[in-house]
C-alpha cells in the first residue's frame, strides 16, 4: 500500500464566503490510503466546516492554507471534479429530492463517470444496485423511492452509505452520519462501511462526529480533537474513550479563544 498521503491539508484557513470571519483557523491533517480518521469536537469548533470545505460547498470558502488529494490542488477543483477525482461526501442533513428515483439518481452519477459516448449497461448497473442494497439489508423497492422524500432520519443515512458502496470512492468524508440513528440502523450502517473497506483496503475515511459509540463499530486509526477552528490534539482510539469519560472541559480551558 502507498504511504504517501491521499489527502494533505496544511494550514487550512475557512469561513463562511462573504463573510470576513474564519471557522477553520489553521488545520494541519494527513489521511494515507486504508486509514480512518476521526474529528471530534463540540458544537461550532469547525468539524463541519472543515467536511464542507474538502468536499467544495459552495458557501465556505478557503482563506489560506491549502488541501491537495492525490497530490492535485483540491481547492481548484469544482464539486464534480473533486467528486469524479474520488472523494465522496456523505451528508449530516441529505437534502430530499422529489421526483427523482434513488435507482435513476445512481445510474446517473455512474454514467457521469465513464467516458464521452460510452453508455452504462443497465443489466450491470442493476444487479450491482441490488447488491449493494442487501449489504445494507434494504428492500429491493427502497430504489424506487425518491432520494431522501419522506426518508426516516436512518433512511436517508442508509441512502448515503448506500451511494457510497456503489460509487466507490477513495475518500469518504462522513459528516455526522451517526446522527439520528439508533443502535440497529447505526449499526447496519458501520457493517456497511466496513464491508466497502474489505473490498477496497485502500478506501480512506474520515468520520466527523460528537459520539463516541460510532467508533465502537467503525473503529479508527487516528483520532482528532478539534477545538476553536484547530486541530489542538491527536492521538489513537484512545482519545475517544477519554472525551466520552471527561468531556471537552479541559480542552476549552487549554484552548480558550
Amino acid at each position: 500500500m502507498d504511504d504517501s498521503p491521499i489527502l494533505t491539508v496544511t494550514g487550512l484557513e475557512a469561513g463562511v464566503a462573504d463573510e470576513d470571519l474564519d471557522i477553520l483557523k489553521g488545520v494541519d491533517l494527513a489521511i494515507r490510503p486504508g486509514e480512518i480518521h476521526a474529528i471530534m469536537g463540540p458544537n461550532g469548533s469547525g468539524k463541519s466546516t472543515l467536511a464542507k470545505v474538502i468536499a467544495g460547498h459552495p458557501e465556505y470558502e478557503a482563506t489560506d492554507g491549502s488541501a491537495e488529494f492525490n497530490g492535485e490542488d483540491l481547492l481548484e477543483m469544482e464539486p464534480d471534479e473533486r467528486a469524479q477525482a474520488g472523494v465522496f461526501m456523505a451528508f449530516q442533513y441529505p437534502v430530499e429530492i422529489p421526483g427523482v428515483s434513488i435507482a435513476n439518481f445512481m445510474r446517473t452519477a455512474l454514467q457521469s463517470r465513464l467516458e464521452d459516448g460510452e453508455e452504462l449497461d443497465l443489466f450491470d448497473f442493476q444487479e450491482l444496485l441490488m447488491e449493494r442494497m442487501e449489504l445494507l439489508d434494504m428492500d429491493v423497492s427502497f430504489a424506487q423511492r425518491p432520494v431522501n422524500d419522506g426518508f426516516s432520519g436512518g433512511e436517508k443515512k442508509r441512502n448515503e452509505i448506500l451511494q457510497m458502496a456503489v460509487l466507490k470512492p477513495s475518500l469518504a468524508v462522513m459528516d455526522e452520519t451517526d446522527s439520528g440513528l439508533d443502535i440497529d440502523a447505526l449499526k447496519i450502517v458501520a457493517h456497511g462501511v466496513n464491508t466497502l473497506r474489505q473490498e477496497n483496503p485502500e478506501m480512506s475515511v474520515l468520520l466527523i462526529t460528537h459520539y463516541q459509540r460510532i467508533l465502537n463499530h467503525i473503529v479508527p486509526d487516528r483520532v482528532h480533537v478539534m477545538m476553536n477552528g484547530k486541530i489542538v490534539e491527536s492521538g489513537g482510539p484512545e482519545i475517544a474513550l477519554e472525551l466520552e469519560a471527561q468531556g471537552y472541559e479541559e480542552y476549552r480551558k487549554a484552548h480558550a479563544a
